[in-house]
């Protein structure tokens, strides 16, 4: 008997080492949490899609205000609905269209009622111990009406799954009138119950019309619409039962059903942009059968392939948690706007085909250049001529080259001009198949000329003539007139380097001048990228005095130079920074700038004070200043690649320190595991790049500065079959310093590594340290 027992007891240890070794080991998908980044305001969503689809299911807890851009906030205690359109950590607040919620009870409510009391709605109360989420499923309790919540997608469709209890009052609401934010349009929306199975409309928004079809498992017992701007002074309602059709800007619809003790409904909605056939071609194509399980494990394979392109080996649970879940949200950034047959709707408002490449209608550029669009040439380069061919196409039917942009609605949007950075990147890292002729001649006319009707004016470079006369944007013209220079500079010298690629000496020249364009705002007294007016006279310094506005006809502007000061838009001289932020803004020419402060000793000094100083700005104070470390902010954009610039001025050390500083200090577990706006994927992909080792201080250049791998080993399995190897031998919190590299048998002792190396695939070896090495890397030669 005790042998039996010590045996039984050896099976039970061993059977537990297994699941200890299954639970550290297992597949990437298993490590993502899509609820990090729903806390605070990562503005990131926990509801199911695949990676660069068109649909994006969620449930939303609250429409209204800047917190709430991805309509879900994990501190939240109710739930509206469940919607198929969503955006992934942006600042603008949009999307929610075409909402589900199902309900049980005999008063049918066609609002959702407020937080603060869902009783006077549809909404319902849920916990989060009954709520999971992993990529591509999401479920949920609805406490209130004691239904099970099961969601699922493909590229272009949605998959509800609905477990109700014994009720004669079964109900799914499908509201029309839900919209994150305000972006109505003054279009009808219109909805069809064409049988007891089928409704099929369209929802219009300020973005567009998005044309739906939804197919039931389930025969309707009751069916009818409502119209929530509309009461009848018969019933003092909205509600009409049994009408099979309803045209409106607040309208929904309503079916009910008799079901028994965990009878499952399920929900298939397919979406498009061009028409409500194309939304039929879609949900028959994708999810043809009932199969929800099926449908969900294709999804989870789907993100399997795909987060297995990198694999990393010496990392805690908690290391692998966050890792895995920044690739799953880069991946999610770029969304496809076409339909299965390649048909997508034009920024004319026609309808075009995508032949033999995937459309993508929106490009939040500002954000992605730095870091998101740089990844995706390692990880998914069979994605990178696709997105350069998308833009040639809305170039061609927009008579423009655009700039940043959501569903092909164009305009001046954020400071530069950073499609051309996403080009030239691409190309110069040999992807090439797209008529590059044909850009470069737009972004060239772009950059020289002010655009000509239809196209509106704003869509031209902001402060483009002051710009070419002057050299410089002025601040009593032009807003945010700093950024404004640094980062057309920047986008001049990427169009120059096109322009070398092409044999296009003169303009070569011309473009490069204009590249230097930023030294026009340095002030050397003040060792500032200062306001500077159109006169040449630089904005007087606040010197103590009170801040004030000044208004010369339609621009306005704050009156004196602050360093600290951010401010509000449109009056701020600075993009969502300010001048501390900013100085460091010229990637494209680190050298020259490193000139300017008088040699490297300046140059790391400031950068030194810009690390260690207060992290306060002057009021008012401003959301984005988040995730500090002095006056480095990282939940923002233009500081991602200062920790990186030590390199260049014989210090790389201080960029191991300090990137290492931020991935271990400003990446967290859980739901407020971002320390600011996730911007379609920027704060992830700067993770991801960073864990690895190394980061594109440069889009536009093909090279790599290399900071402090996070993993004892990571491997990118690249598409050509090949693999590239990180190794950090000795590698540990405390070990963050790189003691010597070997590059494939050689001695590398330069912070930088070629795209051309990574991809040629190979092994990079670090060998890791307490202490900092302040011989290696001081090879500056690229």
């Amino acid at each position: 008997m005790k042998q039996i027992t010590c045996l039984l007891i050896i099976v039970f240890l061993f059977a537990g080492i297994q699941l200890r070794l299954v639970a550290q080991t297992g597949d990437p998908v298993d490590h993502v949490n899509p609820f990090i980044g729903t806390g605070f305001f990562g503005h990131t969503f926990p509801g199911p899609s695949l990676p660069y689809a068109m649909v994006h299911l969620s449930p939303d807890v609250n429409t209204q205000g800047w917190t709430y851009c991805a309509g879900y906030l994990y501190s939240e205690t109710s739930i509206m609905g469940f919607s198929h359109t969503h955006w992934s950590g942006v600042g603008m607040v949009n999307g929610g269209e075409v909402l589900l919620m199902p309900t049980v009870g005999n008063r049918l409510q066609t609002v959702p009622g407020p937080p603060e009391n869902p009783d006077e709605g549809y909404r319902s109360r849920f916990d989060h111990d009954n709520e999971s989420a992993s990529p591509g499923y999401y479920s949920v309790l609805l406490k209130d009406y004691q239904v099970k919540v099961e969601l699922t997608t493909t590229k272009r469709a949605g998959f509800h799954r609905y477990t109700f209890p014994k009720t004669e009052n079964a109900r799914i609401i499908l509201d029309l009138g839900h919209q994150i934010g305000n972006h109505f349009s003054d279009e009808l929306s219109e909805l069809s119950i064409l049988n007891n199975n089928r409704i099929e409309g369209v929802k219009s928004a300020g973005l567009g019309k998005l044309y739906f079809v939804a197919e039931f498992s389930k025969p309707f017992l009751y069916y009818g619409t409502f119209d929530n701007d509309y009461k009848t002074p018969e019933s003092g309602g909205s509600i009409w039962p049994y009408k099979n059709g309803e045209t409106g800007k607040n309208i929904g619809a309503f079916v009910t059903f008799r079901t028994s003790e965990n009878e499952q409904v399920l929900v298939k909605v397919g979406i498009s942009y061009t028409g409500v056939e194309g939304a039929r071609r879609n949900l028959s194509a994708e999810i043809p059968g009932w199969e929800f399980d099926r449908v969900r494990n294709e999804a989870r394979s789907v993100w399997q392939k795909e987060l297995s392109r990198i694999r990393i080996d010496g990392a805690t649970d908690d290391q692998k948690e966050i890792f895995y879940t920044a690739m799953y949200h880069s991946l999610l950034a770029q969304y496809i706007s076409q339909d299965v047959d390649g048909k997508y709707l034009g920024s004319d408002k026609k309808i075009y085909e995508a032949k033999g490449y995937d459309f993508y209608g929106s490009f939040s550029c500002w954000d992605t250049y730095r870091s998101q669009h740089p990844l995706l040439t390692i990880i998914a380069p069979g994605r990178v001529n696709d997105f350069i061919k998308s833009i040639v196409s809305k170039t061609k039917t927009y008579g423009w080259f655009p700039a940043q942009h959501f569903l092909n609605v164009y305009g001046e949007s954020m400071v530069g001009d950073h499609l051309v950075p996403v080009i030239v990147d691409a190309y110069r890292k040999g992807y090439r198949d797209y008529d590059v002729k044909f850009l470069y001649e737009a972004m060239r006319k772009k950059a020289l000329e002010e655009p000509k009707p239809p196209v509106p004016a704003q869509a031209g470079r902001s402060g483009l003539r002051y710009y070419i006369d002057l050299g410089y944007t002025p601040v009593d013209r032009v807003t945010e007139s700093v950024p404004n220079t640094l980062e057309l500079a920047y986008d001049d010298w990427c169009i120059a380097q096109l322009a070398r690629e092409l044999g296009k000496e003169e303009d070569y020249r011309l473009f490069m001048k204009r590249a230097g364009n930023y030294k026009n705002l340095w002030d050397s007294q003040t060792q500032f990228m200062r306001p500077k007016q159109a006169d040449g006279s630089w904005l007087e310094a606040l010197d103590g005095r009170e801040q004030e506005i000044v208004t010369e006809g339609s621009h306005a502007y704050y009156r004196y130079f602050d360093p600290l000061l951010v401010g509000r838009r449109p009056n701020r001289h600075y993009t969502e920074s300010n001048a501390w932020h900013y100085i460091w803004s010229v990637q494209h020419d680190v050298p020259g700038l490193i000139d300017l402060f008088g040699g490297n000793k300046a140059f790391t000094a400031k950068l030194d004070t810009f690390f260690e100083m207060s992290p306060n700005i002057t009021p008012p104070k401003y959301v984005g200043v988040v995730g500090t470390i002095g006056q480095y902010v990282h939940g923002n954009q233009p500081s991602h690649h200062v920790a990186y610039l030590y390199n260049y001025a014989g210090q790389p050390w201080k960029t191991q320190e300090h990137v290492r500083q931020v991935m271990d200090g400003l990446y967290r577990t859980g739901p407020g595991g971002l320390c600011g706006n996730e911007d379609m994927g920027s704060l992830s992909s700067w993770y991801v790049l960073s864990a690895l080792g190394f980061y594109p201080v440069t889009p536009g250049d093909p090279v790599y500065a290399i900071g402090s791998p996070l993993f004892g080993e990571a491997v990118i399995q690249l598409e050509n079959g090949k693999a590239f190897t990180i190794e950090a031998r000795n590698n540990s919190a405390a070990n963050k310093f790189i003691q010597s590299a070997v590059l494939n048998g050689n001695p590398l002792n330069k912070p930088w590594l070629s795209h051309r190396e990574v991809m040629a695939g190979g092994k990079l070896i670090f060998e890791m340290g307490p202490k900092p090495n302040k011989k290696w890397g001081t090879d500056n030669q690229m």
